[in-house]
C-alpha cells in the first residue's frame, strides 16, 4: 500500500514540530526517517499512525485520508511497533502476540482456529515460536522487540511502521531486527517506515531516506542522494567522511574530528609526525585533538595518512603518487624538522622510496631535537634489504623509542604541557 504525504504540518503549542513536509513511500518499500534529536521523526510517525492529528496538510493510505479509516480498519490495514517495547505484566509470548488478532475479533468472541494459525506464522517468521511460553518479563531486549514484530505482523497489515527498531540493542540483535523487516518490505510486499539513529544502518538497509532537520525535509530520496558530507555536516553539525559499502555500495559514514580553532601563531608546542602507509593516522588525531600544532610530511598523495591529514586540516608535505622522496621535498621536509619542538616517527613501512623520512629523523636527533619512535607491533618492516633497518637503529640509538601510544602521549604532556603555552582546553570547531 502506497502513502502519501502532502505538506504535513504540526506544532505543540505555538511550537512547530513539522512544517510542509512531503513526500511518498512506494508499496513495498522501506522508507527510513533519519534526523538529529528534535528534528520530527516520532512526531512524523505519530501523525503517519493517527495517534496526533496534523494541524495542516494530509496523508493518503492508497487512495483514501487517513481521517477516513474506521478504527479496526486501520489496525488490519497498519501496524505500529512503537520505540518502547517494556511489558510489566506476565504476559507469556504468545498471548502478547495474541492480541495482534484483536482489529479481527468481536467483543463477545472468542479467538478462532485460524487465529492462532497466524499468532503461529508471525512467531515463526520472526523467530519466536520457542519462545512462545515464555513470559515477555523474562525476554532480552532484542528478543522482546521481535515479539513486538510479531504482534504487528498477527495484525496481518499491509504498512508497518516501526520507532527506533534497534534502539539500546547490541549489533547482532540491530541486525537481526533489520533483515527481517527488510525481508518483510522486499518478500512479503509490506510497506516499511521506520525511524532510525543510526545513519549506516539506515543508509544499508532502506531504499528510501527521508532526513528531517528543524522540522523540515532537508533531502529525500535514496540513500547516497541522502547521505552527503554537506548534508551531515549541516544538519549534524558533525565532520564525516561518506564512502561506499566496500561490498554493496550503500554512503558510509565515518566520523572526522573537528578542526580546532587553533593556528600556529598560539604558540601551541610544535610536533612533526614522520608517517606513511596508515601508520599515522590514530597519531593525528589523537595530537590535533590534545591541542598540539601538528606537521607532517612527507607523505604521498592518495595515502591514507595523507588523506588522515588533510580532513584535520594539517600542514602536510606532499610528493607525488607512487614516487619516492626527491630532494625539493626532503629539504621542505628538514625545514619542518627544525622548526619542530620534538619529532615523532610512526611504525612507517621502510622502502627505497621514503628512506629520506628516515634520514631527517636522523638529522633532527643528531642536532639533540626529541624523536619518539614509536614500537608497538615490533615486527619487521624493512623492504629495502637491510638499508632501512640500518637507518631505523642509527635513529632508535639517538632516539627515544616507546612501546605505547598512551606512553608517548604521557611523555610528550610531561615534556610540553599545554598549559604553559598558553593552550586552552577547547571542544571542536565545526
Amino acid at each position: 500500500m502506497k502513502i502519501e504525504i502532502s505538506d504535513l504540518t504540526f506544532t505543540y503549542g505555538e511550537h512547530a514540530v513539522l512544517r510542509g513536509a512531503t513526500f511518498s513511500v512506494p508499496t513495498g518499500s522501506f522508507l527510513g526517517i533519519i534526523g538529529p534529536n528534535g528534528s520530527g521523526k516520532t512526531t512524523m510517525l505519530k501523525l503517519m499512525s493517527r495517534l496526533l492529528k496534523p494541524k495542516g496538510g494530509c496523508i493518503l493510505l492508497g487512495e483514501r485520508a487517513l481521517e477516513e479509516f474506521g478504527h479496526k480498519e486501520l489496525a488490519r490495514t497498519m501496524a505500529v511497533v512503537a520505540q518502547d517495547t517494556t511489558a510489566a505484566y506476565q504476559f507469556t509470548v504468545e498471548d502478547i502476540v495474541l492480541m495482534g488478532r484483536a482489529p479481527y475479533i468481536g467483543r463477545f468472541q472468542s479467538e478462532t482456529t485460524e487465529d492462532y494459525r497466524i499468532v503461529h506464522h508471525a512467531l515463526e517468521i520472526t523467530g519466536c515460536t520457542h519462545l512462545r511460553h515464555r513470559a515477555v518479563t523474562e525476554l532480552s531486549g532484542g528478543e522482546r522487540q521481535r515479539v513486538m514484530i510479531a504482534r504487528a505482523l498477527a495484525q496481518e497489515p499491509q504498512v508497518l511502521l516501526l520507532d527506533e527498531p534497534t534502539s539500546h540493542l547490541d549489533i547482532g540483535y540491530q541486525q537481526e531486527i533489520l533483515d527481517l523487516v527488510k525481508k518483510l518490505s522486499t518478500v512479503d510486499g509490506l510497506t516499511v517506515v521506520a525511524v532510525l539513529h543510526d545513519l549506516n544502518l539506515a543508509a544499508y538497509y532502506c531504499h528510501e531516506l527521508v532526513l528531517l532537520h528543524q522540522g523540515k525535509i532537508k533531502a529525500c530520496g535514496l540513500p547516497q542522494e541522502v547521505i552527503t558530507v554537506e548534508n551531515i555536516e549541516e544538519v549534524y553539525g558533525t565532520r564525516v567522511l561518506v564512502t561506499p559499502h566496500p561490498v554493496f555500495g550503500t554512503p558510509q559514514i565515518s566520523l572526522l574530528p573537528g578542526i580546532l580553532n587553533r593556528h600556529k601563531e598560539q604558540k601551541a608546542p610544535h610536533l612533526h609526525l614522520i608517517a606513511g602507509g596508515g601508520s599515522g593516522g590514530e597519531l593525528m588525531r589523537d595530537l590535533n585533538e590534545a591541542g598540539y600544532y601538528l606537521t607532517t610530511g612527507v607523505l604521498n598523495v592518495g595515502d591514507s595518512d595523507w588523506e588522515a591529514a588533510r580532513a584535520l586540516d594539517i600542514p602536510v608535505i606532499a610528493e607525488v603518487p607512487f614516487s619516492g622522496i626527491t630532494e625539493e621535498r626532503h629539504r621542505e621536509n628538514l625545514a619542518l624538522v627544525t622548526e619542530a619542538s620534538a619529532v615523532i616517527v610512526a611504525e612507517i613501512p621502510l622502502g627505497h622510496g621514503n628512506l629520506l623520512n628516515l634520514q631527517a629523523a636522523l638529522a633532527a636527533a643528531e642536532a639533540g631535537k626529541p624523536v619518539y619512535l614509536l614500537e608497538e607491533k615490533q615486527q619487521n618492516r624493512d623492504f629495502t634489504g637491510g638499508a632501512g633497518a640500518q637507518l631505523l637503529a642509527a635513529v632508535k640509538e639517538k632516539g627515544i623509542v616507546v612501546r605505547e601510544k598512551t606512553r608517548l602521549y604521557q611523555l610528550l604532556k610531561d615534556e610540553y604541557p599545554l598549559e604553559t603555552f598558553g593552550v586552552e582546553k577547547k571542544g571542536a570547531a565545526h
